[in-house]
């Protein structure tokens, strides 16, 4: 399977903190990817690492043929193929939802506001709000806030999406909205990479798990390695319910 993802020994420091330390692991087309561990494992570096909002100290990062890990970087054209949510919604509040997902492609993608307006009223079909069109954020539950952030993000047609904890700030039945549209996501084939502590999620939907500890990949494999850890670590990690 080609690798639209692949990060080599990836080393990130903040200050005398090393976060990542040598983190390889690589994501094939179509494939979903759940990121598990404990705070301060790593885990939201490493994704904010693939969309280059961190710059890493070493190691290489190729993101869908864009060497994230070079200076000279081209950010627009690695931010059309590569999309992020993130656990608030950052829509803007001012904006209905319609603006908030014609944004984008408006302005970045320079589509006509036609096509733009079309293209939006189509991902809001996919993320189940398309009678949400003309409402303002404020109108909105957590979980449509959060459906609308999807939204948004698909309306760019990036070829992988992030996801850092998209449903942590949710309760579970607004979480189970957003891990709906995520699966069917995952259904029509996105490439994804999510951190998240849905383990139900990482067992049934995902193709691999990366379970990180102390900013080193500990453990990696299908989901099935949840139900039989090879190490303590990730023995403890499961055991407490997480």
């Amino acid at each position: 399977m080609q690798a639209v993802v692949d990060l080599k020994s990836v080393h990130k420091r903040f200050g005398s903190q090393h976060v990542l330390c040598g983190v390889s692991f690589s994501v094939g087309r179509g494939q979903v990817v759940a990121i598990i561990g404990k705070s301060g494992s790593g885990k939201s570096t490493a994704l904010r690492c693939i969309n280059r909002l961190e710059h890493v100290d070493a190691g290489t990062i190729q993101v869908c043929n864009h060497a994230v890990h070079d200076p000279a970087l081209n950010l627009r054209e690695l931010r059309r193929d590569v999309g992020i949510v993130f656990q608030s919604y950052n829509l803007f509040p001012h904006l209905t939802v319609l603006q908030n997902i014609t944004l984008g492609p408006t302005s970045v993608k320079r589509m006509s506001a036609a096509e733009a307006r079309g293209l939006a009223l189509e991902v809001l079909a996919r993320v189940g709000l398309s009678d949400k069109a003309d409402a303002y954020p404020e109108q909105l539950s957590g979980g449509q806030q959060q459906r609308v952030a999807i939204a948004r993000s698909l309306a760019m047609q990036p070829q992988v999406m992030l996801f850092d904890e998209v449903t942590s700030a949710l309760d579970p039945e607004l979480t189970g909205e957003v891990l709906k549209v995520m699966e069917k996501l995952a259904v029509e084939g996105m490439t994804m990479i999510l951190v998240t502590h849905e383990m139900a999620f990482a067992r049934n939907v995902a193709d691999k798990v990366v379970f990180m500890h102390q900013g080193q990949v500990w453990e990696e494999g299908a989901p099935a390695m949840l139900t039989n850890p090879a190490t303590p670590e990730l023995r403890q990690f499961i055991g407490n319910g997480l």
